[in-house]
């Protein structure tokens, strides 16, 4: 969160004397803060369309979209520590105006993406739990404002317990589907192994595109380099050392389990879906109705809306994080959360209204899929400077980079962007 309220609520840190299961337990929360943003219902968007689609081939790309991630938000909480500045804050400290209006403008774009594919997920959840129409859900959505400042009034732990006590729900949910729905273990083995193949199709490209766009999330290297910030540790070389340490093992395990699930969804949609006459399956809701009765296990579609519902619950939360360190950061310029929320949300909203006025509730999916798109379109505009910034020995000072390191940083840059380039090419030529 914003520095100034990090610094009220820090979470203590245990003497180092101390145990060390006592120490990282105190560092455990941003992680999975973190997390939130790389299982939100935009994944479950493109990984149901890779599953039912392609069957599990795009399981490697989910791995590397992980890797990529596990080695992205190492370098944001290695900024966020070392220099007591988020990424925002480090752009508008060491970046001219003419460069931070831009980045600022896109991380925006970014932020409202995100929040469509919430609008949309939490909107398809209460439809199939409730019976809500996809419009009164949407409506429902904006209404989430109220959440966000109850929780945002109890602190940081308050927050952080939320959020992992729903990552724990959406985990269970989709472990028991993973078991109901005995899928090949030569298959899900195979499809971690890269294929060329996803390169030359433009439709799996495009899915695959859309995979990394919802998994590496361009708001959240902002939001964990802040996050890092809430724990009270000796601001000296041995403390950030051993913040950064623990840090690097919040986000790396968190992102361990967002690697898991990611992979359930697309695992259960492959084995329930593809080959089969349901295999152009793509509305989450068409994959709700056909769970059950496709794996054979009554409670299967249930479970499918509840781990929805929380995963659209808690990007509300991280989202509403995320503007505020952005808008701050960038422009030192802070709104109240409620006013923030709700517009970022007001915009959001308006494409889903007009969709389901125009098209009805069938093309919320490919709304879904497109706003991942736009995600991974916005990943460079936040990678590049954070990539800039923790290479730099003036700014990091004994922290930055090693060469290695750098060169690794740099290609998972280089990849990102040559994959965008690809996918342009291919829907302009």
């Amino acid at each position: 969160m914003p520095v100034e309220d990090a610094a009220r609520g820090a979470v203590a840190v245990p003497a180092r004397a101390s145990f060390w299961l006592r120490r990282f337990l105190a560092f455990i929360g941003p992680g999975y803060m973190v997390a939130v943003g790389y299982m939100d219902p935009g994944n479950w968007a493109t990984d149901l369309q890779g599953g039912a689609r392609f069957g599990y081939r795009l399981l490697s790309v989910i791995l590397l979209a992980n890797i990529m991630a596990v080695l992205l938000q190492a370098l944001a909480a290695r900024l966020g520590i070392v220099t007591g500045r988020d990424l925002a804050q480090a752009c508008r400290d060491w970046l001219p105006r003419w460069v931070n209006i831009p980045l600022w403008l896109t991380c925006e774009v970014a932020i409202i993406a995100c929040d469509l594919a919430e609008v949309i997920g939490t909107a398809v959840a209460l439809n199939l739990l409730f019976g809500l129409s996809i419009m009164v859900g949407t409506l429902i959505s904006v209404l989430d404002v109220f959440l966000v400042l109850l929780l945002m009034q109890r602190g940081m732990r308050a927050l952080e317990a939320f959020v992992i006590t729903l990552l724990g729900i959406i985990a269970v949910c989709f472990g028991i589907q993973l078991v109901a729905a005995s899928p090949s273990i030569g298959g899900i083995l195979k499809g971690f192994v890269p294929s060329p193949h996803i390169l030359t199709n433009p439709d799996m490209l495009y899915v695959a595109i859309g995979i990394i766009g919802a998994t590496v999330m361009p708001h959240n290297l902002y939001l964990h380099s802040s996050l890092v910030k809430s724990r009270s540790y000796p601001r000296t070389v041995e403390g950030r050392r051993d913040a950064l340490r623990w840090a690097t093992w919040d986000s790396t395990l968190a992102l361990t389990l967002a690697l898991f699930i990611n992979a359930a969804i697309l695992i259960v949609a492959a084995a329930a879906f593809h080959g089969t006459k349901y295999q152009n399956v793509a509305e989450i809701s068409d994959a709700w109705r056909l769970l059950s009765p496709v794996l054979g296990f009554g409670l299967a579609s249930t479970l499918f809306a509840v781990a929805l519902l929380a995963a659209g619950t808690n990007s509300t939360v991280t989202g509403t994080l995320a503007g505020q360190i952005v808008m701050e950061g960038f422009l030192h310029l802070r709104l109240p959360y409620w006013l923030r929320r709700l517009i970022t949300r007001g915009i959001a909203v308006l494409p889903v209204i007009v969709i389901v006025a125009l098209y009805g509730q069938g093309k919320v999916g490919d709304l879904l899929v497109l706003s991942q798109i736009v995600l991974s379109m916005q990943l460079p505009f936040a990678m590049i400077p954070l990539v800039w910034f923790v290479s730099s020995r003036q700014k990091m000072g004994a922290f930055r980079l090693t060469p290695l390191w750098a060169v690794l940083a740099w290609f998972v840059v280089l990849v990102i962007v040559g994959l965008n380039v690809k996918l342009l090419s291919d829907a302009l030529f």
